[in-house]
């Protein structure tokens, strides 16, 4: 073959292979970057960007004004991992990244921001505070321009108990004022994170459809929702809030995402979650194994690695790309926005040496910031056992700062809804000699995983008020459920998590006025207002030294300090005879004075014996 018609052959064959070698490598692409933007002088540095695209195989990536390291592509070619190192001196702006391949290039945005200023912010919380747990959906309606956002238009029906109603953070800011007036501190919201755009057909109920209102099932860990609002509404919120002496401490999920987060069909690791949506663990629930030293691993697995309802997708905190990805997220949360603690979901589910890293880089970057930990479990030896200053059977020791009191919540229920002795309230406290900090227990009456008092059988309004009276006074910080304080009805999930009534401009009435109360809700909700203002005046009911000073079936005296607390779940007066001689008045106007160590406590009624003002 001559040379010329060799060189005629070898065009014509690129002609005839080039199209098809082009259709199967592409020039690659960015579809999104996680976290979107750092700061300078922060402990994190560098900062392990994960960016997610298309044909990013062989990719390296360019930082003309950072540091880069060498990206780390996945099998798939859509993700991409790289550490960002940031300058002390690097001034806010953008920073874009560049990942380029032999096929092309494309630009990855990146922000450097500029750290909030501390000063009233990241605040922590503590003893002398009372959180308000509120779910933004159902508390208030503040902006109806995003009840049907264009990307998920259908999801709003209020008449449905498992879909959007509404709610948002303007609502919240709009009914600050609301909360400052009722006397509580600090609230406590859901995750705002971004949930699924459509409806979910895995997780049924009577064979009826749901959505992710409540803020758990995240698709989008850097996202707030669109039904609720924005980042930017979400730091103006703890700003409007710390403007009232309000602290904001938000929910987080660190055990799992929604079902329809785009890993699910494509992770970034093998090794991301446990399992995939075909083969994974079921979860077994049995989070007492994981406290038992004589469980063997692979019953503590099942619970630590199975995926929630057989349908939450469960993280891997073992692999070390999971752990950093989670530890960035929660620190960029806080840096965004200012807030002051964390409510950190299903903590027995995640194993202990991630949450003790976790933990350690809070305390480096936030030292005041305070995070509460659910322990769904009514056994002191549980909630001792995942104590933050406790070490486990792998010689850890967390730092979480507090947990909830779910072993109180039980004896109060029991007591002033079910009638059985009040004594066992006194019971259950004797085991606080099991714990290290007693005080750095949540006690709570209700919250959303529960049905409602007043939606218990046998539930009234003066029990209610009494186990109102027991929480606000108890050792710890107390918790308040939204609506608990106008003595909302409400049974099981999602009956328990119903409209806060005037958060929208059609209801009916409007509980946040107390022209819009009922007589009923305006007898709670100013017993309730009585007790935090008395806490608030009254160092003694916050810290002071809790002393049991009588203990019968239905009758509970104890002292905080000089302020003492009585308790009288009979249906008939009663008259008790005290070790201590009780001075003061009585700051719900309730009792008549003590007579030196004699106290009269009027049926099902509660006493706050509070020293006399000089």
């Amino acid at each position: 073959m001559g040379a010329v018609t060799l060189r005629a052959w070898a065009a014509r064959l690129a002609m005839a292979v080039a199209p098809a070698f082009s259709l199967g490598a592409q020039a690659p692409t960015v579809e999104k970057v996680e976290p979107p933007n750092w700061w300078a002088n922060h402990s994190i540095n560098p900062v392990r960007v994960l960016i997610r695209g298309q044909h990013l195989a062989g990719a390296r990536v360019e930082c003309p004004r950072l540091a880069c390291g060498q990206a780390s592509v996945n099998a798939q070619g859509t993700y991409a991992f790289v550490d960002v190192r940031i300058a002390p001196s690097t001034k806010a702006g953008s920073y874009p990244l560049t990942l380029r391949t032999s096929r092309g290039s494309v630009q990855a945005p990146f922000t450097i921001s500029a750290q909030l200023p501390t000063l009233g912010r990241f605040q922590g919380f503590g003893v002398n505070d009372v959180v308000y747990l509120l779910m933004p959906d159902r508390f208030a309606n503040g902006d109806s321009s995003n009840d049907r956002p264009a990307k998920s238009p259908a999801l709003l029906d209020r008449h449905k108990g498992r879909f959007y109603h509404g709610g948002d953070l303007a609502g919240v800011r709009k009914q600050l004022p609301y909360l400052k007036q009722l006397g509580v501190t600090a609230i406590w919201m859901n995750p705002i994170y971004d949930n699924n755009d459509g409806v979910d057909t895995l997780e049924v109920y009577d064979k009826q459809p749901t959505t992710g209102y409540h803020g758990y099932g995240a698709t989008d860990l850097y996202g707030v929702d669109e039904h609720l609002g924005t980042i930017q509404e979400f730091k103006t919120l703890v700003d409007e809030a710390h403007a009232q002496g309000i602290k904001v401490i938000l929910d987080m999920v660190a055990n799992h995402t929604g079902p329809y987060h785009p890993w699910v069909k494509d992770a970034p690791t093998p090794t991301w979650y446990h399992g995939t949506p075909a083969v994974h663990p079921d979860n077994t629930w049995q989070t007492w194994t994981l406290a038992n030293r004589y469980a063997n691993d692979a019953m503590r697995r099942a619970t630590l690695d199975g995926w929630f309802i057989n349908i939450l997708p469960d993280f891997n905190q073992d692999d070390p790309e999971v752990a950093r990805y989670i530890i960035q997220n929660t620190l960029w949360w806080v840096g965004m926005s200012g807030m002051d603690g964390i409510r950190q979901d299903t903590w027995p589910y995640v194993p202990v040496t991630f949450w003790r890293d976790w933990m350690g880089a809070i305390k480096t970057q936030y030292p005041t910031l305070r995070v509460v930990g659910e322990v769904f479990d009514g056994d002191p030896a549980m909630i001792r056992f995942f104590e933050g200053t406790k070490t486990t059977h792998d010689d850890v020791r967390t730092g979480v700062d507090y947990l909830f009191d779910f072993p109180l919540y039980y004896p109060i229920r029991d007591a002033f809804i079910g009638g059985k002795p009040v004594k066992g309230v006194a019971q259950m406290l004797m085991r606080d000699h099991l714990y290290d900090r007693p005080q750095a227990l949540m006690p709570f009456l209700g919250l959303h995983d529960v049905s409602r008092f007043m939606g218990e059988p046998g539930a009234t309004i003066d029990g209610l008020k009494l186990a109102f009276t027991t929480v606000l006074t108890m050792r710890g910080i107390p918790l308040v459920y939204y609506g608990d304080e106008i003595a909302m009805a409400g049974g099981a999930d999602p009956d328990n998590r119903r409209d806060f009534p005037g958060g929208w401009t059609t209801d009916a009435s409007n509980a946040f006025s107390a022209s819009g109360r009922t007589p009923e809700q305006q007898a709670v909700w100013s017993h309730v207002n009585t007790l935090l203002r008395t806490r608030a005046a009254h160092a003694d009911l916050r810290s002071g030294a809790l002393q049991q000073l009588a203990v019968t079936d239905q009758q509970f005296v104890y002292a905080r300090g000089a302020v003492v607390v009585a308790i009288n779940n009979d249906t008939k007066p009663a008259t008790l005879a005290l070790p201590v001689s009780v001075t003061g008045r009585d700051a719900l106007s309730v009792c008549a004075a003590p007579v030196s160590r004699t106290i009269t406590v009027p049926a099902k009624s509660s006493c706050v014996f509070v020293p006399s003002s000089r």
